[in-house]
């Protein structure tokens, strides 16, 4: 459940926990069958995840960060992966940083697509919290398919 989760979270660094996910990005590119195009698509925490990785991995084929804390600003120029974000309306905390990360999306050329679901919370595609908003959830997940489409076929 999401509380034992996070307790689980708390007990391990993020920063190697990045490092776990940058392996699988390895293994799954270098997989048989594979393309080579990969991409990240991340919650919560998994949403920064999904941010550092766009950062760390010059051959990313698309992140989507769901409602996730932005990257060090100074870390932006690295980002060569197109990302499409997902944001809750209501999300103060996660929210406060995107005008100062999409300003350096912008001075530094990426590509991005944003997209503010209003009045909803934080983890409003999580099913199994009350924060759960049905709608906003298959508009999210229905353009994220369409993003990973576009982008890694």
């Amino acid at each position: 459940n999401d509380d034992e989760g996070r307790t689980m979270q708390r007990e391990r660094d993020r920063d190697e926990m990045l490092e776990d996910f940058i392996a699988a990005f390895v293994h799954l590119k270098n997989r048989e069958g594979c393309t080579g195009k990969v991409g990240v698509v991340g919650f919560c925490f998994g949403g920064w995840i999904s941010n550092m990785m766009a950062v760390r991995i010059p051959g990313l084929g698309a992140a989507v960060p769901f409602y996730g804390s932005q990257p060090p600003l100074d870390l932006v120029p690295q980002i060569q992966a197109p990302l499409m974000l997902h944001y809750g309306g209501l999300d103060e905390r996660v929210n406060a940083g995107w005008p100062d990360y999409e300003a350096a999306l912008k001075a530094n050329g990426k590509e991005y697509q944003a997209f503010f679901y209003p009045e909803k919370n934080h983890g409003f595609h999580n099913d199994t919290t009350p924060r759960y908003d049905k709608e906003a959830a298959e508009l999210a997940w229905s353009r994220t398919i369409d993003f990973f489409t576009e982008k890694l076929s």
